[in-house]
């Protein structure tokens, strides 16, 4: 009989669902596309051309932004939770699992290259959804397509919630990231529409539109603008050791949206690691059976060999399971690293300073940081999942040699025998200034200042540097500002000239006012006039020649 974990594993290996989530990624193309279209179809073009099909399609399906990677602040948290909605996806792309049909080596590329603007394609409504301003019709659309994702997720896990490695439950553990990201974002449309509803019916004003000048990046200039300094006041140990937060700035919705997503693929790494650690430690307890029945057809307790390899299988899962948390609070500790120091590199950048950096970092060009803003997000989970597998084997590997050197000597009543060893590997040892030398030969020969990870790490910081700056965006929302009053200036003065009070005056008197005003400034062109046929035009020209002639 087999046991409940295996027996749970071997039913859902048989479990047919009835909603394929690959299959449904195609179909969810279909209400993609429309929403595309419709946000499109409101959304008018900023500039008009003299054509006949503008003024067919009356100005209409202008360009639907779905999110600004540089400039934007508000919806910062929505829009990370509707990253974290693709990390399913995205995972599955890194996988490289996207390969629907059979295709040569060579064209493999270009198949993930077209399930990456698939998976793109069918998660676009999200952001755009969240970025049109016209909020009743695109709350209503964005939580009908997520509420479409919603349920079909969680059929899908109705139908079949247990894996075929982990066991029970195996299908939760992959998807809950996912409805949870779901559920925000039908409570946050929800928001929208309740909002854009009460500003439909008059019961709330409209919000004025997305400020050039951020609240936050005026703060940060006023506190550069005092004359006295601020009182320093008494820092907590958190805000002493680890971070200070800083009312006067605010990570771009590209940061927090990478960090969510980072947070959520690091937990699906994760369990993928641990589905295949579960499939090598089912084939290692099959070779330790077959091992035990090989030492127990020998008719003997076992050679000191096989029981060394056997007492290494089990010791070597152990140490796996057990270095899983370490490993996984590391990488958690450098998602939040990596926002402390993007805030105290971009400081700096603000403040004129680049000594931090290196002498071929302080002038890149602006195409290699624009295409580092595109770049940076991707590699930067790729980074922190390779670094969390690295990791996880290295600290394996310290818990071996930790194990062996110190648990299992003390264990096998050996330790008189460990320490004595271990004072003789203490003498044996190099200097710790002989180490340092040659750890300086090996980074001087491969720094990782010159990795392409910290390129794209860099050019992003001098796009968010030219982009963002306070100083630089407070002087830009000056000149803005003063060009909108002094136009409006203009435009009010004309106005009330033409809407002066006294009597109405037909357009046709007020013209001949003004000819009569400039021909009687303008003597000259009294003469070079030439007379039309009317009724006192003829008198009026006589009248004109005799005022120029006295």
């Amino acid at each position: 009989m087999l046991p409940p974990n295996a027996r749970t594993r071997w039913l859902n290996g048989t479990c047919d669902s009835s909603v394929d989530m690959e299959l449904f990624l195609h179909y969810s193309l279909i209400p993609s596309l429309f929403i595309i279209l419709v946000l499109s179809f409101l959304q008018r073009r900023e500039q008009r051309r003299e054509r006949d099909d503008v003024y067919l399609l009356r100005n209409r399906f202008g360009m639907v932004i779905p999110l600004d990677f540089v400039g934007t602040f508000s919806n910062r948290w929505s829009y990370g939770i509707a990253f974290g909605a693709t990390a399913n996806k995205v995972m599955f792309l890194f996988s490289e699992g996207y390969q629907p049909l059979l295709f040569p080596q060579w064209a493999q590329a270009f198949v993930l290259l077209i399930g990456g603007i698939e998976v793109g394609l069918s998660h676009f409504p999200f952001f755009a959804c969240l970025s049109s301003e016209f909020g009743l019709v695109s709350s209503i659309l964005g939580f009908s397509y997520s509420l479409i994702w919603f349920v079909v997720t969680i059929l899908y896990i109705i139908q079949c919630p247990h894996g075929q490695f982990v066991g029970s439950y195996e299908t939760v553990m992959f998807y809950w990231p996912s409805l949870l990201c779901l559920a925000f974002l039908l409570g946050r449309f929800l928001h929208i529409f309740a909002k854009s509803l009460r500003v439909h019916l008059g019961w709330e004003l409209q919000t004025e539109e997305k400020p050039f000048l951020e609240a936050h990046q005026a703060e940060h200039v006023r506190q550069l603008l005092r004359t006295r300094p601020r009182q320093e006041r008494n820092k907590s140990w958190f805000q002493t050791r680890i971070y200070e937060w800083d009312p006067y700035f605010q990570f771009p919705s590209r940061m927090i949206g990478t960090i969510v997503l980072a947070f959520i693929c690091l937990y699906l790494f994760i369990v993928i690691e641990f589905c295949v650690f579960v499939y090598v430690r089912d084939a290692l307890d099959v070779f330790e059976g077959e091992l035990e029945s090989y030492i127990t057809s020998m008719n003997q307790t076992g050679t000191p060999a096989l029981l060394q390899v056997k007492e290494l299988i089990n010791i070597s899962k152990e140490v796996w399971v057990v270095t899983i948390l370490p490993a996984s609070l590391t990488c958690v500790s450098y998602l939040f690293h990596i926002l402390a120091c993007y805030r105290k590199h971009i400081k700096r950048l603000w403040a004129g300073d680049k000594h931090f950096l290196p002498l071929k970092f302080h002038n890149p060009s602006s195409s290699e940081s624009v295409v580092a803003i595109a770049r940076y997000s991707g590699w930067q989970i790729a980074y922190i999942l390779w670094g969390y597998l690295i990791i996880h084997v290295m600290q394996s590997l310290c818990g071996l040699a930790i194990t062996y050197s110190l648990v299992l000597p003390v264990i096998h009543h050996q330790a008189l025998e460990m320490l004595r060893g271990l004072g003789i590997g203490m003498y044996g040892l190099p200097p710790a200034s002989s180490c340092n030398q040659r750890w300086g030969q090996m980074t001087s020969r491969s720094p990782w200042l010159s990795t392409t990870g910290f390129s794209a790490w860099i050019g992003m910081l001098y796009v968010d540097h030219y982009h963002t700056n306070p100083v630089l965006v407070s002087f830009c929302h000056i000149l803005i500002t003063g060009h909108r009053q002094r136009r409006l200036q203009q435009t009010i003065k004309y106005w009330c000239l033409n809407q002066s009070a006294g009597p109405r005056i037909s357009a046709r008197s007020r013209t001949r006012w003004l000819l009569l005003q400039t021909l009687i400034n303008n003597p000259e062109l009294v003469r070079l006039r030439k007379s039309r046929p009317g009724l006192g035009s003829q008198e009026l020209t006589q009248v004109l020649l005799t005022c120029s002639e006295s």
